[in-house]
């Protein structure tokens, strides 16, 4: 089939890919010409494992092509999947859909030429609940048909979430464009993923209700670290024991620094704004204080920090393990890493971050920090070390070797994954949210 993905973002450029991957004939499209022209050559702007090599094989097999004109779309194709942004806006929390709306008006006067079943408009983004039919209004008199078709892609695993998905939801409005989004996913299904089709508002739904979910399942155990810090219990043996609860499951109940990133945390605000213009706000009420927790974690990290280093952070030196909001990702948006040691930098305290793939990223967004591209640069007389990001890389350090490059072996595991008897044993002071210190 022939396709177009508007939109290059992290969604559509992994989207565009993974179609030409199973065969489709797709055309990209941004109003970013650099974007375009980086990805035309196999160089996606942002970095995820398996992209870019899917991208110069689809690119060369002529599977793959970018545009910046919507004209030319139109033209292409009859099936137009939209990947464009919903930032939050900073009045109301809740979604900006002036990218999409713009998409859908910019698409509309050239699908009145489609095939004999008509364009079909399909999103992607994220959006609250009833847009479809908002934006079907706009697209009265082409013959074109929208539907919705939520993405769940983890940031570091998109390839094979997007190749490999636990669900493919299709919210449709028609007979026919239910076979249209069979047809684009059969290799999919074939390899065994639930096709499951409903109604365009319900599809919205399930991904806002599973973003809010999984939001709420973070912020409950790392509520739960605010009792056992009161109390003297283990978090992490709490947690295991909630976890082998079949009903419950082990999934997202990592005690931490919480949860950062493009999808969470606006995710969360934008349905609960949904939520009280449609008058039903208190049913969803509890996710304002899922969001409050969820920030909180981050000022507990910055108390607990400067309670190692004496009460001050004054003339302090702190490292900074990681400043992506979460492993396998250069991505730092909302990132808890990079808010934590921009509050410790405004305590004053000397800052220095490490990231394994986010520094560039960082440093264009936090430039009054400090940079080191190797790790033990980064300790080099440190008077805390404050583990952030928990990338695999700092599991694997030698808590010895590090211990004679800092001027205090302290550290402070914000994400509860290092192994803490091995650095207490090595000489270290420890603590982490919802644990015993170990001094």
């Amino acid at each position: 089939m022939r396709l177009t993905v508007i939109g290059t973002g992290y969604v559509g450029a992994v989207h565009a890919a993974c179609m030409a991957e199973i065969g489709h004939e797709v055309l990209g499209v941004d109003v970013d010409e650099e974007r375009v022209t980086a990805l035309a050559a196999g160089h996606p702007p942002f970095h995820e494992p398996g992209l870019s090599g899917m991208l110069q094989r689809t690119v060369a097999a002529g599977l793959l092509r970018f545009t910046t004109s919507l004209d030319e779309a139109a033209l292409f194709a009859d099936t137009h999947f939209v990947c464009v942004g919903t930032p939050q806006r900073p009045d109301t929390g809740a979604a900006d859909l002036r990218h999409v709306e713009a998409v859908v008006d910019g698409l509309a006067p050239g699908l009145r030429g489609a095939g004999p079943d008509g364009a079909l408009v399909v999103g992607k983004s994220t959006v609250p609940v009833g847009t479809a039919d908002r934006l079907a209004a706009r697209l009265l008199g082409t013959g074109a048909d929208i539907a919705w078709n939520p993405e769940f892609l983890r940031e570091g695993s998109a390839v094979q979430d997007t190749l490999r998905p636990e669900r493919i939801v299709a919210g449709v409005r028609s007979e026919q464009a239910e076979a249209r989004l069979r047809a684009v996913y059969t290799p999919l299904m074939a390899a065994g993923a639930p096709f499951i089709a409903t109604d365009t508002v319900t599809a919205e739904l399930v991904k806002v209700a599973s973003n809010s979910f999984l939001a709420t399942k973070i912020s409950f155990i790392n509520a739960m670290a605010e009792i056992c810090d009161v109390m003297g219990a283990d978090v992490l043996t709490l947690a295991g024991a909630m976890g082998t609860d079949s009903r419950i499951g082990p999934s997202f109940l990592a005690p931490g620094l919480g949860f950062g990133g493009s999808c969470l945390p606006k995710d969360i605000r934008a349905f609960a704004a949904r939520a009280e213009e449609i008058g039903r706000g208190e049913s969803v009420a509890f996710l304002r204080q899922i969001d409050e927790i969820n920030t909180r974690q981050r000022r507990r990290t910055v108390d607990l920090a400067e309670r190692f280093v004496g009460g001050s952070f004054e003339d302090r030196d702190v490292a900074v393990l990681g400043a992506a909001f979460k492993p396998g990702s250069d991505d730092v948006r909302d990132s808890p890493a990079l808010a934590v040691a921009e509050a410790v930098r405004r305590r004053g305290a000397r800052v220095r971050v490490h990231d394994p793939e986010a520094v560039d990223n960082a440093r264009a967004a936090y430039p009054d920090l400090q940079y080191a591209l190797d790790v033990t640069k980064a300790c080099e007389q440190a008077d805390v070390v404050l583990h952030l990001t928990e990338w695999p890389q700092y599991q694997e350090l030698d808590p010895a070797a590090l211990a004679t490059v800092v001027r205090s072996p302290a550290m402070v595991d914000a994400r509860n994954t290092l192994d803490a008897e091995a650095w207490h044993s090595a000489g270290w002071r420890l603590s982490a949210p919802g644990r015993p210190r170990l001094d």
